[in-house]
């Protein structure tokens, strides 16, 4: 049994820009987990697309009952195959990935078409599917379940990126990171607290002096 999944999204930019920001957007502050990015092939086909391979190494943290199905010096990383064909007169681009390490416990592939949105001809419009399975023994089903809920929350961070590469490469100041804005809160709460706790301390003293 195999769990599917499909959605599509929409980036406020033209296909030109995305298809920029698609070899441009490692590193970003929403994809720390990817760790190395190599092209093992690129070339040019007759009809004049761009057909291109890449190795991308992640890191994929196990669910602690599931790491103890795999090697230790595999628990923390996954090798994935990235395959892409551009086509620039269709203005097309077409994405297919999958997981080849550690495949027998859970297998990811994830294919993506990025294409010019037919109601709004600056915005690009992503048609993502995604085809999650497990041959674990027992477990496949916790498996799957696991794999679509970390699939979606990737989904995510991966427009979050694009988003944030796409402003960069426009000029804008990108719009806080997740952490950022978690510190900020942080630091305001923190002195707020800081503010509170000195006033109740200025009105235990008065009181002491009433």
């Amino acid at each position: 049994m195999v769990k599917y999944f499909s959605c599509t999204g929409f980036l406020k930019s033209s296909w030109d820009q995305v298809f920029l920001a698609f070899w441009q957007r490692y590193p970003n502050p929403y994809s720390n987990h990817v760790l190395t990015e190599d092209i093992i092939f690129r070339e040019v086909t007759p009809d004049n697309c761009l057909m291109s391979r890449r190795l991308l190494t992640k890191t994929s943290r196990a669910p602690r009952w599931a790491e103890r199905f795999l090697p230790a010096h595999m628990a923390q990383k996954a090798y994935i195959l990235e395959d892409s064909v551009v086509d620039p007169q269709g203005r097309t681009m077409t994405t297919l990935t999958w997981n080849i390490s550690h495949a027998r416990v859970m297998s990811v592939e994830e294919r993506c078409v990025y294409k010019v949105n037919p109601e709004n001809s600056s915005w690009t419009e992503i048609e993502r599917e995604a085809w999650i399975s497990s041959r674990l023994y027992g477990l496949s089903k916790a498996v799957q379940e696991f794999g679509l809920a970390r699939f979606k929350s990737n989904v995510t961070k991966t427009m979050k990126g694009f988003e944030f590469i796409l402003a960069k490469m426009q000029g804008e100041t990108p719009t806080r990171t997740l952490a950022e804005t978690a510190t900020v809160k942080a630091r305001e709460t923190a002195l707020a607290a800081k503010v509170k706790a000195k006033d109740l301390a200025s009105q235990a003293q008065k009181k002491q002096y009433v």
